[in-house]
């Protein structure tokens, strides 16, 4: 990060230790699921497992249970078991999660905003490349 841009002798460099945070956090949250996962609990607050795997949509049981477990490591999510049977477990999202969800906001907003510039860019682009 500290290579793109220029920075003012007013701003202290980025230390290693958050430098590799920033880099872990783009990689987990640029993984489709992670995106979708923080999406549905954004919108629709506490979910339980089979109600966020049917509202993000298209994704495994294993693949769900390794992004909610990740997210939960991370402090993102909150996994609260209730001791009936058969279990009931909750995920919701924390302040840390709903204030990365809003950092991402930024993302969609931009994608609706530039969706018919990029299309036809790609389309620019796959012309110029078949010839």
């Amino acid at each position: 990060m500290a290579a793109m841009h220029k920075r003012s002798e007013e701003i202290p460099p980025v230390s290693k230790a958050v430098e590799s945070l920033v880099r872990q956090v783009i990689a987990q949250v640029a993984d489709k699921w992670t995106m979708l996962v923080l999406e549905a609990l954004e919108e629709h607050g506490t979910l339980r497992f089979t109600e966020c795997g049917r509202i993000v949509g298209g994704i495994s049981q294993k693949m769900l249970t390794k992004t909610l477990r990740e997210m939960e490591r991370d402090g993102l999510v909150v996994r609260t078991v209730h001791p009936v049977i058969p279990p009931h477990v909750d995920y919701t999202l924390t302040e840390l999660g709903r204030e990365l969800s809003a950092a991402f906001c930024g993302v969609w907003t931009w994608a609706e905003t530039y969706y018919a510039d990029v299309s036809a860019a790609r389309r620019a682009f796959r012309e110029r490349e078949e010839g």
